[in-house]
This record gives structure tokens, C-alpha cells and sequence, in this order.
């Protein structure tokens, strides 16, 4: 009997904003497949004979491809086992959810996509940013500073796309970013703030402008995880601060250095597939 697959949401750092039902979903696993900055007591909620399988990424460096994952889960999943694809963030936001779920369709596999609180919005949101706020911002653009490969996005054509930009991954290409910005028509002096390792011990943020944000991010040796944003609405940081509730204890220096063996199993990848909450096998066929 084929398995489930479940495309899980980990949220952004702090294991206790992953949803309950993501949760729910870990204790009924026998495999999970886990990213890089996932809270490493998010894995104590599966079972202790579940298998645990590490498929992080970092700036230039992969424990497996992508389309590796995939087959993996595809494979597993026909073997019976109930699979929990754990994913940073939202597994739909800039998390390569959708081709998992592709592959998953094209091969039969019932899924169900459990989403997960994006640091695009909680980043801001623990520096004290709203996305949007009355009279300062009205529209919010999520956009990533790198693309499959390493290539950069045309940001210079996203630089008016809202009045509030949200960049994943950004501390890498931080300057280049904010150029393309300034050369798609935003205001140089512009607020923007860079916030690393958002919602957990190591959380810290800057302040500045699109033009000088860079410079100050680079003196405060700020780097990844972080994300950028750009817009009137980092005022309100200024104004309000982040609020004094302490911050989660999670420390990401803490996680574990898992193997990265792993094996490719045969899987055929591709075709159509329905976005849809839970999918069930195909019969179409």
C-alpha cells in the first residue's frame, strides 16, 4: 500500500510556531526529510524509529539535488511509509514545494500540503516591521535575491512592484539587491532593514537606508539566513521597537551536523499536477 506524503511547513527559526497540525503530521511519520534550518527538537516530535533523513542546502553546497529529494520521497512513499518532508518557512514560498508535489502527483503518491509561517512576513514582523500599515504601506512583493544556479533576478524590474519589498536570502548579493533597487526608481534614502536568524537567539536586525544598509549590515557583520526589507513601513520599527518578550531560546549553532550519504532511487519526475490541499493517487491513468 502506497504511503503519504506530508509537504510540512517548519516556520521561520522557532520551533513553536510550526502549526499543530504540522506536528501532528510528525508524530505519525516513519521517514523524515529535513532542510538545514529546521529547529532540531521539531525531530523529537516523530517517532523514535522514524528515519531521519538530511537534505539541507547552503550557499553553495547541497547535501542531495533537488530532484534527488524528490525521488527519495516518491520512493519511500511506495514502500508503504508515512513521510514527512519538513521545509524552512512555507514549503510553497520559495521552498521548491511545488516540484515536490509535481513529482509526487506525476507517480501516484497521495500528499497533503501542510503550510508553514514564511519568515518573509515573520522576519519583519519579530524586528518589529508590519509588512503593511495604514498611510505607509498599502501593498507588500515577496521576491528571492537568487534564482536555480546562482543567477540574480531582474529586481531592477521588481523595484515598484509594492510599497513594501520582502527579499529572501538576501545577505549574499545585499548591495547588488539594494543597486538594482535604486536603479529601478527607489528613493536612495528609502528605510531598510536586514534582519538575521529572525525569531531565534540569534536574532539581530539593521537599520538604515537602501543606499547605506548594505555598509551597516557589512560593519555589523550581519549574514545568512537574512531578510531584506524595503519600505516606509521600517519606520514603525523606529517608533515601536520589536516589543519585550523575550526570544525563543532555539539556538542554530546548536543543530546537529547530519551525514549527507544518501541514495538515489528510480523515479520518473514530471507531468501535471492539482494544487489542492490533500491529493489522493491518480486514477486517471
Amino acid at each position: 500500500m502506497t504511503g503519504t506524503v506530508y509537504l510540512v511547513g517548519a516556520g521561520p527559526g522557532d520551533p513553536g510556531l510550526m502549526t499543530l497540525r504540522g506536528a501532528e503530521a510528525l508524530r505519525l511519520a516513519d521517514v523524515v526529510v529535513y532542510d538545514r534550518l529546521v529547529a532540531p527538537s521539531l525531530l523529537d516530535l516523530a517517532p523514535v524509529t522514524a528515519e531521519r533523513l538530511y537534505a539541507g542546502k547552503e550557499p553553495g553546497r547541497a547535501a542531495m539535488p533537488q530532484e534527488a529529494i524528490s525521488a527519495l520521497l516518491v520512493e519511500r512513499a511506495l514502500a508503504g511509509s508515512t513521510v514527512v518532508r519538513l521545509k524552512g518557512g512555507d514549503p510553497f514560498v520559495f521552498g521548491r514545494g511545488g516540484e515536490e508535489a509535481m513529482a509526487l502527483a506525476e507517480a501516484g503518491v497521495p500528499f497533503e500540503v501542510i503550510p508553514g509561517v514564511t519568515a518573509a512576513f515573520a522576519a519583519p514582523a519579530a524586528a518589529g516591521i508590519p509588512v503593511t500599515h495604514r498611510g505607509l504601506g498599502a501593498s507588500v512583493a515577496v521576491l528571492t535575491a537568487t534564482l536555480t544556479g546562482g543567477a540574480a533576478p531582474d529586481l531592477e524590474r521588481a523595484a515598484g512592484a509594492a510599497d513594501t519589498l520582502v527579499v529572501l536570502m538576501a545577505a549574499g548579493r545585499l548591495a547588488a539587491v539594494c543597486e538594482a533597487f535604486v536603479r529601478g526608481g527607489r528613493d536612495p534614502g528609502e528605510p531598510a532593514a536586514l534582519v538575521e536568524w529572525a525569531t531565534t537567539s540569534r536574532q539581530r536586525s539593521v537599520v538604515g537606508t537602501v543606499s547605506d544598509l548594505p555598509r551597516r549590515a557589512a560593519d555589523e557583520g550581519l549574514g545568512a539566513p537574512a531578510t531584506l526589507i524595503v519600505g516606509r513601513v521600517v519606520d514603525v520599527a523606529r517608533a515601536a521597537g520589536p516589543g519585550t518578550a523575550p526570544a525563543s531560546d532555539w539556538d542554530p549553532s546548536e543543530a546537529p551536523s547530519p551525514p549527507l550519504e544518501w541514495a538515489l532511487p528510480r523515479h520518473a519526475g514530471g507531468g501535471p499536477w492539482a494544487n489542492r490541499r490533500s491529493t489522493s493517487a491518480r486514477t486517471d491513468r
